[in-house]
């Protein structure tokens, strides 16, 4: 069976062979991206992260799924972890299973709702619900400082002030979004901005007071009170242990007691034994001098040889005993403490006792977070300024230009650490501050596009027709110069990620939230020793996500540039 050649020339195409139905511009590169394996591997490390993002609250938690607790009235079943979730984490799980089913599932064709509308669907949703988040948030956190006028306290502890913030919060953050092109008419957007706007505000009242983090099920377990179900990864990032620090992958919270029971038991018999050795040891060290002496070295070489000599002999005579004892006293610390029942720390713990691996999980929130947010509030203010720069040209650019070259200036890491000493550490701050300086590239490929497209036929017919700036600049010229700014977008991520890492790495981070960097930052514990776990999880987690978002930046560009295109079949 002979194959199809991969590309043809123009005389093959006017004989038509290598003809194929025509698609549309991004249907086309899209094809072009998911041939290439190295754009798919990354394609689905993003995927995977992002999942993890979503459902890390699920995945890992201190609180169980279910506890069951037998009173004089018969048995109870409460949810602690349910109790648990706050209005961000219920959001993403209803966001993501919900906008999983709207893309995944056929819709009939009378619907419209082609792969692109639903996208832009599920984008406005998500942008909608998070901001609503961060309205509740600051909110939230206003009502909760100490010094604060009393009438504000009496509102905030009235019955009504939470069902009324948070359809407040809901319908703020619904009105930017009636603009967005969800649907064509104004009736259709304002239906589905509602329906998104009851649900978050649903969520909110719901979630408005999250209960203290407690973690002493196992303890009331242990003593029967409970029986409780835990979920995949039975513990909280923010669950610490100071008694468990720095324990390696694949260890449980009794380790340290079988350790230290060996480690007792060992003691009192190397002591006993070093004893029982002392003219032996003795020997050995006299000897290892006397052999010096005649080798001509001088008194301190004698006293060194005599020294590793003796050190020598003791680690043979602990050598001996761990031999004969060492595996007894191992299966008397197994029986005594079982591991049987007992979690298991898969990538081990940090410095101050808290999981590894449920911690690596929540950090993926943290890391896309930072990276689409700032990435979409850079791509927001560069296309916004290089629209005006490249469609009016003149001295509008030439000043607009000036103020671009200004925040190309900026150093973008040290501006992060002189906010991170006058501002408050949390993440809202951080994205706002990469998003308002990173968007120079943006602006500067938009205003080069606009150039090349103001021009056209298309623009000067559109302005003809008398429409307003506003639709020639966004809804006729944006469609045909966004490529390079998504192209750019994908490499704008891969910063952001780093930047929060190396933030998070200095313990200048959101303060109190999973990072990939902060857990990197404690490779090295206090007294200098490597903990190899610690570095190579969090470091493979940042360099595979930077990697793939470079790498799908590299493929899309491939795809679109002009002068790379050949004749394919």
């Amino acid at each position: 069976m002979a194959t199809e050649p991969t590309s043809v020339t123009g005389v093959q195409l006017m004989q038509g062979i290598g003809v194929r139905t025509n698609r549309g511009f991004w249907a086309e590169a899209w094809s072009e991206v998911l041939a290439k394996p190295r754009a798919v591997a990354a394609l689905a490390w993003i995927g995977l992260v992002a999942l993890m993002a979503v459902m890390a609250p699920v995945l890992a938690s201190g609180h169980p799924l279910m506890v069951r607790t037998s009173g004089a009235g018969g048995q109870e079943t409460s949810w602690p972890l349910l109790a648990s979730l706050s209005s961000g984490d219920v959001l993403l799980l209803m966001g993501g299973l919900c906008g999983a089913l709207l893309v995944a599932v056929p819709w009939p064709g009378w619907i419209g709702l082609t792969g692109g509308k639903k996208l832009t669907l599920v984008a406005a949703a998500v942008v909608q619900g998070g901001i609503t988040v961060m309205i509740a948030a600051a909110v939230r956190g206003y009502t909760e400082q100490r010094e604060i006028d009393p009438a504000i306290i009496k509102l905030a502890t009235s019955p009504a002030f939470v069902p009324v913030a948070s359809v407040l919060a809901a319908v703020i953050a619904a009105l930017p979004l009636l603009l967005v092109a969800t649907f064509r008419s104004l009736l259709g957007r304002g239906l589905y901005c509602g329906v998104v706007a009851a649900v978050a505000a649903g969520c909110l009242m719901a979630t408005w007071k999250v209960p203290p983090a407690i973690f002493d099920y196992r303890e009331r377990e242990k003593s029967g009170k409970i029986q409780a179900t835990y979920t995949l990864v039975p513990f909280s990032p923010s669950q610490r242990d100071t008694s468990l620090p720095l324990l390696a992958p694949g260890t449980d919270p009794l380790s340290p007691s079988r350790d230290g029971m060996v480690k007792a038991e060992l003691g009192k018999l190397y002591l006993a034994a070093e004893k029982r050795a002392k003219d032996k040891i003795a020997a050995a060290r006299t000897d290892a001098m006397n052999a010096a002496k005649a080798a001509g070295k001088t008194e301190r070489g004698q006293e060194r040889a005599g020294s590793d000599a003796e050190l020598q002999a003791r680690r043979q005579v602990r050598a001996d005993v761990d031999a004969k004892h060492k595996d007894h006293f191992k299966a008397v610390a197994e029986l005594a403490f079982p591991r049987q029942g007992q979690p298991t720390f898969v990538m081990g713990t940090d410095a101050i006792g808290q999981d590894v691996m449920s911690q690596m999980l929540h950090a993926c929130r943290l890391s896309i977070s930072i990276g689409l947010v700032s990435t979409g509030i850079a791509v927001l203010i560069g296309i916004t300024i290089g629209s005006i720069m490249g469609y009016f040209g003149g001295w509008i650019d030439t000043i607009l230009f000036r103020v671009v070259e200004v925040f190309m200036a900026i150093p973008v890491l040290f501006l992060l650490v002189v906010a991170a000493a006058v501002l408050p550490r949390n993440t809202y701050v951080m994205m706002g501050i990469i998003g308002c300086v990173t968007w120079t590239g943006a602006a500067r490929f938009t205003r080069a596009e606009f150039m090349r497209l103001r021009n056209q036929d298309f623009v000067q017919a559109a302005q003809a027709a008398g429409l307003p700036l506003r639709s020639v600049l966004f809804k006729h010229m944006l469609p045909n110069g966004i490529t390079p700014v998504l192209v750019d977008a994908s490499f704008a991520i891969a910063a952001a990620i780093q930047f929060e890492a190396i933030l998070s790495f200095l313990a200048l981070g959101p303060a109190e939230q999973a990072s990939w960097g902060r857990l990197l930052s404690s490779a090295i514990d206090g007294v200098g020793e490597f903990k190899w776990w610690l570095a190579m999880f969090p470091g493979m987690a940042i360099f595979l996500t930077a990697l793939s978002y470079n790498t799908l930046g590299e493929c899309l560009r491939d795809a679109i540039d002009p002068k790379l295109k050949k004749a394919r079949v």
